[in-house]
Parts: structure tokens; sequence; C-alpha cells
């Protein structure tokens, strides 16, 4: 990975989605602008506020499809991460907080 840039794994469940009532909602469903969870998995040098691993928040709209060993892989900018997930400091629940 070069500079700023970031490959990110999508989460599995950014497919479809579940409403509070148990509703699917299929992945081609038009919404608003909703933005999407992705994990970390390679990071370029220049690179500074998002490590390996990161669970980050992006928008969608924003990103490039690379396919590598038969993977789909988002590629990314730096400064088009909205947030970092991170977990709660002296929390014992598995809760996230921005």
């Amino acid at each position: 990975m070069l500079n700023d840039r970031l490959l990110v794994e999508l989460d599995g469940d950014a497919a479809e989605r579940r409403s509070s009532a148990g509703i699917v909602i299929p992945a081609t469903a038009a919404v608003g602008k909703r933005l999407t969870w992705g994990t970390v998995v390679a990071a370029g040098q220049h690179v500074r506020q998002v490590a390996l691993g990161d669970r980050v928040l992006f928008d969608p709209d924003e990103r490039a499809e690379v396919e590598l060993e038969a993977r789909t892989y988002l590629l990314l900018r730096e400064k088009d991460v909205h947030a970092v997930a991170a977990p709660r400091e002296g929390s014992q629940g598995t809760g996230l907080y921005l």
C-alpha cells in the first residue's frame, strides 16, 4: 500500500440488514445516504490515525473495489474515513464508541 491509502474488507452484514422490528432489508433497497463499516487489512506508510484491524466507518460512494485472490476489498484514502470504532476503556462489555 502506498501513501495514505487503506485496504478495507467489508463487514459480512453489509449486504443485507434487519430492522428493529425484524424485517429483512435487502442490499438493493433504496435508502438515503448510509455509511458502511469495514475492517482495515492493509495501510500505506503515511496513514497516521488508523491501524491494521481497526473497524472504520466510511461512505460507500467514495471507494474503489479491488479483487485480490478471489476476495473483494475496497481501496480508500485515510481522509475518506469518518470514524474508527474502538472498545471502551475500563468496560467489561463489547460495546463500541466513536
